[in-house]
């Protein structure tokens, strides 16, 4: 086995600006010439696009809930492989997972054996930390904090008091990052849309390197530089013969990685923007993903043609999977925050609503026929009047508590707010049989 620099960027909870420094991280190695190849812990389908704009590479999401050890450590090793240092960004605090520690960002570090760098807010305290990074290097014996990064620190003689603490406890100090109220990443509600790339740039190129300036980036590299396992020689299935449609635009883009890979092997794979094109190409299987259709009401309404394509498609009874966004838009309507209502596609007789927002998420265990699969949910929206006709399957949450939400099928359309995670177990076939067969529908 070689030695290679991977680490997790971990900490003690939300808030703390792990993803900030992530971004500068990841931007900084980049333009010291390394290839890098970052991960990011859990479903959040919002992070992996601000890695993939700072590092110039696709960021692959690591969940210990939604699939297996094997599947976790295989995709590691196989992306990592191809890079000079590969870097993970947990999710929450470093202990908090679906359930205690199942799924948390310490889980997933025991499992690939990679050294963590402890993200801290020092904002608002000095040798007190000491207690805290004590209680983070102990708790659990199956990790290791190789070493710390404070964060929103007032001044060098503030950061004395912390790295004294560090040295009083046995943790590493890699140095600190004073407060700029001027480096502000894009909200994570409102997402990444194309037009904002040549100022996100900007805020990530100066992220690095206002954190290059009191960071020493060169000691995380020596101490995180540890034994990398080469990843198994796995076995090429045989590519499919289908033709795939997947909807990606600044409205529906909200899409995993490996999912994506899967969906390659079981044929060729096409993209279309249900915003901008007024066609839907010639296809076996139609992906409509999650996103952000609220924002582009307006747009997505007046484009009658497009409405009509996949309503007479998934009436003739062509495959469709439509997760969160994807199903909002295949309903009667849409009603935005200010209560004004834009047709859809209509396919399914429901509306969807924005108006009194309230927040639901979590992850999700699926019960079809006795088959399981697993996925997310988060969405601020809500179905009115719910095809119940429709609904299929029993959905639970991550303590196995059932939930009242909902997995619609009619026809051969299959759709629910779940975004579900399919790399590893292909639910293409839970949810149509065999998909190897071709039934192409031309609309």
């Amino acid at each position: 086995m070689d030695k290679k620099p991977q680490f997790l960027i971990a900490a003690p909870s939300s808030g703390s600006g792990k993803t900030t420094i992530t971004q500068g991280l990841l931007r900084y190695l980049k333009n010291k010439g390394l290839r890098v190849q970052p991960f990011k812990c859990g479903p959040d389908y919002l992070d992996t696009k601000h890695h993939a704009w700072a590092a110039g590479n696709v960021s692959i999401n690591l969940d210990t809930f939604m699939s297996s050890y094997e599947h976790v450590e295989e995709i590691y090793h196989r992306y990592s492989s191809r890079s000079d240092v590969s870097v993970v960004e947990g999710v929450m605090g470093l202990f908090d997972g679906a359930k205690k520690m199942e799924g948390s960002s310490a889980q997933i570090a025991e499992l690939l054996n990679i050294p963590i760098i402890l993200v801290v807010n020092a904002k608002a305290t000095a040798y007190s930390v000491a207690p805290l990074l004590y209680g983070f290097k102990n708790f659990y014996p199956g990790i290791n904090i190789a070493g710390v990064i404070f964060n929103f620190v007032g001044s060098e003689s503030h950061y004395q008091f912390l790295k004294d603490a560090c040295e009083d406890v046995g943790v590493t100090p890699l140095g600190y990052v004073p407060k700029n109220d001027k480096l502000h990443l894009p909200s994570r509600h409102l997402g990444l849309q194309i037009s904002d790339s040549l100022q996100y740039d900007a805020i990530i190129e100066d992220i690095a390197e206002h954190i290059s300036q009191t960071v020493d980036i060169e000691k995380l590299i020596q101490i995180s530089t540890t034994q990398f396992q080469e990843p198994r020689t796995s076995k090429i299935s045989q590519k499919g013969k289908l033709k795939i449609t997947v909807a990606k635009d600044e409205a529906f883009n909200f899409t995993y990685h490996e999912n994506l890979k899967a969906l390659e092997q079981l044929g060729d794979v096409t993209y279309f923007s249900p915003l901008k094109d007024h066609e839907l190409p010639f296809t076996d299987l139609l992906y409509l993903a999650g996103g952000y259709p609220e924002l582009h009401l307006k747009e997505l309404s007046s484009n009658t043609t497009m409405r009509k394509a996949i309503n007479n498609y998934c009436s003739q009874g062509g495959r469709v999977l439509a997760e969160c966004g994807g199903m909002m838009y295949l309903c009667e309507s849409i009603i935005d925050s200010d209560s004004i209502e834009y047709p859809m596609v209509g396919y399914l007789e429901q509306k969807a609503t924005m108006e009194n927002m309230k927040l639901k998420l979590g992850y999700r265990k699926i019960n079809i026929d006795n088959n399981i699969c697993f996925g997310h949910e988060f969405h601020y929206s809500k179905i009115l009047s719910p095809l119940l006709k429709y609904s299929v399957g029993e959905i639970y949450s991550a303590r196995d508590q059932k939930l009242d939400t909902l997995l619609f099928r009619k026809q051969n359309t299959v759709a629910s707010y779940i975004h579900f995670y399919w790399g590893e177990k292909k639910i293409t076939d839970i949810f149509f049989g065999n998909t190897n067969e071709d039934t192409t529908k031309q609309v």
